[in-house]
């Protein structure tokens, strides 16, 4: 191979690796901007988990919205990382089963994952992936099924819970939102907690309410809601928490 025709084949490849590398950046800003405003929004959203419930340890977490595009995924990111940045050995599931994007948070393969642990063509602890992150692990979604709400709802499914909470001390799931199908409502019966993710400004209350007492109709213990992208000076935005009374 010529000179030039490697020096192509290198600067291609930094380009490819930026581009995979960029995305994560601008997601996980408790990772790459720790200090920064929101970072300290996240954790403490995470010490208000930590204190909602006293009694019964929060040890599975679902992270939902009413729609789309309201931040819902990069939440339940960034709470994963903080949560292991406290020492915690987490685990963030993709149970987002029709839109899924954890794999191309952490640029992890999503050859297999959580719906070839739920179909049992793949073992739970091979399907588990490590990220860069200290003590952080996921579980993608694996192949898109057609039949996303049944294999949630499967008995498969709590098995792969109770080996998850038998196997790390905190496990966050990344669901659909809670109007467009019925997934997050099944997931919701069966996690210790749920936070739903509000977008300021642009989420109608009417949609709120609605989700909120769909989740509280399928008996999900609604933890309280995040709102995020509320502006507060410059081009800087934070993620507030609202506990639920």
């Amino acid at each position: 191979m010529s000179g030039e025709k490697e020096q192509e084949v290198r600067h291609l490849a930094l380009r490819k690796r930026r581009n995979m590398i960029a995305p994560s950046k601008v997601k996980l800003v408790t990772l790459f901007d720790p200090r920064s405003t929101i970072s300290e929004q996240y954790r403490t959203i995470r010490t208000n988990i930590q204190f909602s419930s006293i009694d019964n340890e929060i040890k599975s977490l679902m992270v939902t919205s009413s729609g789309p595009s309201e931040g819902k995924s990069t939440t339940v990111a960034n709470l994963a990382v903080v949560f292991a940045q406290q020492g915690k050995k987490v685990l963030l599931v993709d149970a987002d089963l029709r839109r899924p994007t954890v794999h191309y948070t952490f640029n992890v393969p999503n050859t297999f994952g959580m719906t070839n642990v739920l179909t049992k063509q793949v073992a739970f602890p091979e399907a588990i992936r490590k990220t860069e992150v200290e003590d952080l692990y996921v579980l993608t979604s694996g192949p898109i099924p057609p039949n996303p709400a049944e294999l949630l709802g499967a008995a498969a499914m709590d098995h792969l819970l109770k080996e998850a909470q038998d196997h790390f001390d905190m496990v966050l799931f990344d669901t659909p939102p809670v109007l467009a199908v019925t997934d997050a409502q099944i997931l919701a019966n069966k996690c210790d907690g749920t936070l739903l993710v509000i977008y300021s400004g642009k989420t109608e209350i009417e949609l709120v309410t609605k989700a909120k007492e769909l989740l509280e109709s399928a008996k999900g213990k609604l933890l309280g809601t995040v709102l995020n992208h509320k502006e507060i000076k410059g081009n800087d935005y934070y993620y507030q928490y609202y506990g639920t009374r």
